[in-house]
């Protein structure tokens, strides 16, 4: 971290998925995202694997290979196709798991692509219609964040706060209250 006098911070993770990146697994990503007074106005995420930019900037809806995207659709919650991550700690990771076997008879299914910003952008696009993680680092999701809040994505914590470390939940605004209520019975917020 370097303190610079634009005002300006530049949010970069050159490999978002490292794990992926190293097995050639698809799943990662480069991502930079512009932040000013911890707003993010401008974010872009590559992913190499697939030929995809991602971009949006606050207010100007996002995009996929210039492409508008329509954001996630509306769905009940037995539907929703639920992107998730986990911690490499492994206690940490039993929890998570535990926490997500009580999630997953309560949705379509569970993925995990490993890479948080790619699982951002495929909100974004409706490739999933949710994405649930806790522990992230802000250049885990900075630009995938805004991308997805831009299609049309509601993007906060569980408690419906700001998206942190604390939790980062992704959704159509018509999903995200009753997944976040699901997750919170299960524990994932303690997770």
């Amino acid at each position: 971290s370097r303190t610079g006098t634009s005002g300006v911070v530049w949010v970069i993770d050159p490999i978002d998925g490292t794990t992926n990146y190293l097995y050639g697994h698809p799943g990662f990503s480069v991502s930079i995202a512009a932040v000013v007074a911890e707003r993010t106005l401008a974010g872009v995420v590559i992913d190499p694997v697939h030929a995809e930019t991602w971009s949006a900037w606050a207010g100007g809806g996002a995009r996929c290979n210039g492409q508008p995207l329509d954001g996630p659709r509306p769905c009940p919650l037995g539907t929703a196709l639920l992107a998730t991550g986990f911690s490499y700690d492994p206690e940490r990771r039993a929890r998570q798991g535990r926490a997500m076997a009580r999630v997953l008879p309560q949705v379509r299914d569970l993925r995990r692509g490993g890479g948080a910003e790619v699982d951002l952008c495929w909100v974004a696009r409706g490739r999933v219609d949710a994405f649930f993680e806790r522990g992230l680092a802000p250049w885990d999701l900075a630009a995938g964040g805004l991308i997805a809040e831009e299609a049309g994505a509601r993007v906060a914590g569980l408690d419906g706060g700001p998206a942190g470390t604390g939790g980062v939940l992704a959704a159509n605004p018509a999903l995200f209250d009753r997944l976040a209520a699901c997750l919170v019975e299960a524990g994932a917020g303690d997770a």
